[in-house]
Order: structure tokens, then C-alpha cells, then sequence
């Protein structure tokens, strides 16, 4: 299943309609940065409160210090204005500092369990989302989930603390004009809301607009040397370029939905400021700028200051509120990865053990989706002795790698039984089952680093020596000595510096490393020649005969000294037998042989 804007919605909408649920799996990524999680509201808390204590000081200041023209009044509500303000710099620095450090480990642990999470998939997992997919809920989607825990754990508690108590100062001051704020809020309150909700499906498309930019741009990176031999250079740009505009038309259309929240905020803003001044200048006017009978100008100055709190404050709500409205969307995605099970797990009381290489098929047939009609292998009856060399051949969509890969357990069977060692393979620990299942695929993947840290991903503690001998194995030891740097050559990513034939002979190596119970080469010499070929299946004979060796190939030569040759056609057994058997008895085998064959002496000739 692959991660369409569609299927992916309807995962969003039932994973999200347990809000709570998703806001915990979140937070537990915050693990270590709790602690700073909690001083940066903490300190926030005290910066407000200072902040909104300073306008009562200075309307103190104004009334029994200036107008009274009190010298001691003007230094003692001098020092305390200083103080409080020197006190509120402080805790500013302070919250800022542990909210970057929240919201930074936060990220941190997150994109880590994320990582994670992926790695423990199955391939059945992994099908669900694409490569894109993942990278961007690992970069852009954790990126502006961070920036809005930043923000909340920081304006969002001072926000909704300013409001809450520059309005009781100011209810403190003067009863009605402070109920002005009773009626604009609700406004604005309602006019964000509306903004979220219309908003919030443009940021769903973005991101999965994202995905697949991300797959085009891996696509093409892998795919660059086809690229360029075909010239298709322009063809490539327009294919990125149609999707870059996509974005940019998704963002224009959603920025400018948001962009109403600042002319609704201004609105809010200069409304209440014309009401508090005009409400404020009656009553000056009418108690004569007597505090005992009414309103000062000490109290209209600390009434505007909180009313310019409250109002900016209700403008960092709405800053919050278009953050997490992007952010939603990456924090359901992100939720969609968390709580996915891996359907390959350790059973409860698993086996650590791999006696032998025997592999045994009882009615094994497989599905990639429980939702699909027809299996992908079907019946599959097939018996293999500890120390066997089997081959296996048929022609493409015949299911022969999907036959192999249920061996290390890559994917599950769905009907009957799969037995290595003679247990089935899911009553194996998943981690000792690998150790003794060594897979060489057609495609297998070289990493950053020195040919010797590549191999040593079969056996991280393997001595030179044993590197050396399973690179002579491999047919691969002499070209390495060729390498001026020799086995300390360094690999770039993918294997792009070495030949496909020398990577396939590298991943060999690394696979005999393991000292695997079962060797599984999936048409790993296909980028090989002949010669080389045969010698691989002779050091194999030789050196390793008690491992059970399985060779895909779409060559007979190399599985016809096979002790069995199996024969599949779309996803069943056609039939099994050595190769003189096969020539007698199945019309398939016998086409593909002649059919090489002749080929072959074609070439000669």
C-alpha cells in the first residue's frame, strides 16, 4: 500500500480522532527535557506576572510620586520599577533558554524514536510509506513540530497568563471599561478558529505534496546516470518543476487564508483602544482626576499599557494558532509512523538457537496485503536438507525472491508453516534467525566508508584474515589488492565507485562473514561473468559445504550442478529435480536451457 494522499487520510482521520492519544505518543520523545520543559513556563510565568505589575507601578508612580510631587514616592516607585523590570529580563532570558532546549532535545528524540520505529518494520511496514514519505516526517515534519513546542511552552503560557491577569488588573482600575475585552475576545477567539478549520486540509495536501518531491528528487539522484544517457535532464526538471509549483500554489492559497488574521487582530486592536480612550477620558473628566471619586490619568496610562498587553497577547495567540495549524497535519503524520506495529515480531518466549540450514515448506502461501485477491506464492510445498545447494529459476514475477525473503523472515507467511532448523521461523528471535539467514540480493546496497567497514557489517569483530579469506571466497580479493588504498579504499555512497560486478563480489564477502547456517544469493552474479561465476560456486562447494546454499538465478549454468533445481511460474512449483531430471521432465526448464544454450554458441561463433 502505498502512501497516497487518499489511503493516508483515512489512517489520519481514525488515529486522530484520539487527540489525547496522539499528544501523549508525542510527548514521550520529550523523555530527558522534561525538566526544562517545565522551567521555561515556569519562568514565563514570573515574567508576565512582572510585566503586568510594571503598569500598575508606573500609574503608582505617576499619581503619589509625579502629580503628588513626591520625591520619596518617585525613588521608592523608581527602585521598585527598576527592580521588577531587571527581575522580567532575567526570566525572559531564562524561559528562552530552556524552551530552546526543550524544543530542540524534543526534536531530537523524536526524529531518534522515528528512526527507530522504521527500523523495526517489516517490509510489509515499509511498503506502506514511501521512502519521500519518511524522509520529510523525519526532517520538515519534526522541524515544525519543534518550533511549535518552542512556542507554546513558551508564548502559549505567557499569551493566555497576560490576558487573564492584565485583565484583572484592569478590572481592579475600572469594572466597565475592562468589559470591553469580554466582548472582543470572543471575536477574535471565533475568527481564528474559522481561519484553523479552513486552513488545516491545505497543510494536509502540502505535505503530502512533500513526499513526492522527496521521491522525485531520490529518484533522480539514483537514477542520474540513466538520466543523463537518455538526456533526459529536461524532462526530469519539468516533472520536479510541476510539482515545486504545486507546493508553492498550496502555500500562496493557505498563507493567504491566514493573512485575514491581521487585519481581524488590527480591527480588534484599534476598536478597543477608541472605546477605552473615550470611556476613560469621560470619567477622567467627570471624578476631575480625583482617585477617590474615579478614574486618574495614572490609571487611563496602566489601563491603555494592559490593554496593548492584552491585545499583543491575543496577536502571539494567533501566531501560536497558525503554527500548530501546520504543525497539525505533520504531528498526525508523524503519529501515523509511531503507532504503526511491525507485523514481524519476537515472539514471547523466543528460540536461540539455529540447529541446522534445513529449510522445510508446508502449504506456505503469501500475500503482500491481507486485502489482496491473489497470493503471490501459492501452495508452496519444498523440502531442503542442512548443507543442499539448491537452485532456482523462472522467469520475472515468478515470486522467487518473495520465496526467499520468507526465510530470514523479512515478511510472514500468511497460510502454513515456513521451518528452518526444524522450527517454525516465527518462534525465533528475529536477531539470532538473521544471523544464520545471509541474503545477497541483485541490488544489495554499499555504504559510506572503507571496503573493511562495509564487510565488517557481516561480523563487526572479523579479523583481517577472515576478511581476506571470505573476500577470496567471493572472487573478490583480487581486484581489492589492485585499489592503491587496498581494503582501506573508501566506498562512496551506494557503492558509486566500484563496478556492479565488484559491489555484487563485496556484498558476497560481507554476507560469508556472518558464517550464515543458510546462504541466499538473489541473482547476486548477474553483474558477474561467466568465469568468475563458476568460481564463486566452486569456492562455495569447497570451502562451505556444510551451509545450505539457495541460488536465484536467470542462468542455468549457474544452478545446473545444483543437488536440486526448482522451477516456479507465477508464484508456484512447477517442478524440482536436478538438472538432468529437469531436461527430461519440464518443458519450462528444458525451454530456458536451450534457449541459452543456443545463445550461447551463437556468441562463440
Amino acid at each position: 500500500m502505498t502512501d497516497t494522499a487518499e489511503e493516508t487520510g483515512v489512517v489520519v482521520r481514525n488515529q486522530t480522532s484520539q487527540p489525547r492519544h496522539l499528544i501523549s505518543t508525542l510527548l514521550r520523545s520529550l523523555r530527558q527535557y522534561t525538566k526544562a520543559s517545565l522551567l521555561a513556563p515556569a519562568y514565563v510565568c514570573v515574567e508576565s506576572i512582572l510585566e503586568i505589575a510594571i503598569p500598575t507601578v508606573m500609574a503608582a508612580l505617576i499619581d503619589y510620586g509625579v502629580s503628588a510631587q513626591s520625591m520619596p514616592n518617585i525613588v521608592k516607585f523608581g527602585l521598585i520599577l527598576f527592580a521588577c523590570s531587571l527581575l522580567s529580563l532575567f526570566s525572559g532570558f531564562m524561559s528562552g533558554k530552556y524552551a530552546a532546549i526543550a524544543s530542540s532535545g524534543f526534536a531530537k528524540n523524536l526524529r531518534n524514536d522515528l528512526f527507530d520505529k522504521v527500523q523495526s518494520f517489516s517490509f510489509t511496514n515499509i511498503d506502506r510509506f514511501s521512502t519521500g514519505s519518511i524522509i520529510t516526517r523525519l526532517t520538515t515534519d519534526v522541524t515544525n513540530l519543534q518550533n511549535a513546542y518552542q512556542m507554546i511552552i513558551r508564548i502559549g503560557v505567557r499569551a493566555p497568563i497576560m490576558v487573564i491577569v492584565a485583565w484583572l488588573f484592569s478590572f481592579r482600575i475600572s469594572h466597565s471599561i475592562s468589559m470591553i475585552f469580554l466582548f472582543v475576545i470572543p471575536i477574535l477567539g471565533f475568527g481564528l478558529i474559522g481561519l484553523s478549520v479552513w486552513v488545516h486540509p491545505i497543510f494536509e495536501k502540502i505535505f503530502h505534496t512533500y513526499d513526492n518531491l522527496n521521491n522525485v528528487v531520490e529518484e533522480n539522484v539514483q537514477g542520474i546516470r540513466v538520466v543523463k544517457s537518455y538526456n533526459r535532464e529536461e524532462f526530469e526538471d519539468k516533472k520536479f518543476g510541476r510539482i515545486s509549483m504545486s507546493i508553492y500554489r498550496a502555500f500562496c492559497r493557505a498563507e493567504h487564508i491566514l493573512s485575514f488574521t491581521v487585519p481581524l487582530l488590527n480591527f480588534c486592536i484599534y476598536a478597543v483602544l477608541l472605546l477605552i480612550s473615550w470611556m476613560g477620558a469621560q470619567q477622567i473628566v467627570a471624578s476631575g482626576n480625583n482617585a477617590a471619586h474615579g478614574l486618574t490619568t495614572g490609571d487611563l496610562t496602566a489601563l491603555v499599557t494592559y490593554t496593548l498587553q492584552i491585545l499583543m497577547a491575543m496577536n502571539m495567540i494567533s501566531m501560536i494558532v497558525v503554527m500548530i495549524i501546520i504543525s497539525q497535519a505533520s504531528a498526525e503524520r508523524i503519529y501515523q509512523v509511531l503507532v504503526e506495529e511491525s507485523t514481524v515480531c519476537n515472539p514471547e518466549h523466543p528460540r536461540m538457537t539455529v540447529v541446522d540450514g534445513s529449510v522445510h515448506f508446508d502449504h506456505v502461501s503469501f500475500r503482500y496485503s491481507d486485502s489482496s485477491e491473489k497470493p503471490v506464492l501459492d501452495d508452496i510445498n519444498l523440502d531442503i536438507a542442512s548443507g543442499q545447494t539448491i537452485g532456482i529459476v523462472g522467469g520475472t514475477g515468478s515470486a522467487k525472491s518473495s520465496l526467499v525473503q520468507l526465510i530470514a523472515r523479512l515478511y510472514d507467511v500468511s497460510e502454513g508453516s515456513l521451518k528452518v532448523g526444524g522450527f517454525d521461523v516465527r518462534d525465533y528471535d528475529l536477531e539470532v534467525l538473521r544471523d544464520q539467514v545471509s541474503m545477497v540480493l541483485q541490488k544489495n546496497i554499499l555504504f559510506s566508508g572503507t571496503i573493511a567497514d562495509n564487510l565488517r557489517w557481516g561480523n563487526p569483530h572479523a579479523s583481517d584474515e577472515e576478511i581476506r579469506h571470505a573476500c577470496a571466497l567471493a572472487e573478490a580479493d583480487s581486484f581489492i589488492q589492485e585499489f592503491p588504498n587496498k581494503y582501506n579504499t573508501y566506498i562512496e555512497q551506494g557503492g558509486s565507485n566500484v563496478s556492479g560486478g565488484q559491489r555484487q563480489r563485496l556484498c558476497i564477502a560481507r554476507a560469508l562473514l556472518k558464517k550464515p547456517k543458510i546462504l541466499i544469493l538473489d541473482d547476486s552474479t548477474s553483474a558477474v561473468d561467466t568465469k568468475t561465476d563458476q568460481l564463486i560456486r566452486r569456492a562455495f562447494r569447497e570451502e562451505i559445504p556444510s551451509t545450505t546454499k539457495i541460488i536465484i538465478s536467470q542462468r542455468v549454468a549457474s544452478v545446473e550442478e545444483a543437488d536440486m533445481i526448482v522451477v516456479m511460474d507465477s508464484g508456484r512449483i512447477l517442478n524440482c529435480g536436478n538438472h538432468k531430471q529437469l531436461l527430461e521432465t519440464c518443458e519450462e526448464y528444458r525451454s530456458i536451457y536451450v534457449s541459452q544454450t543456443r545463445n550461447q554458441d551463437q556468441e562463440e561463433e
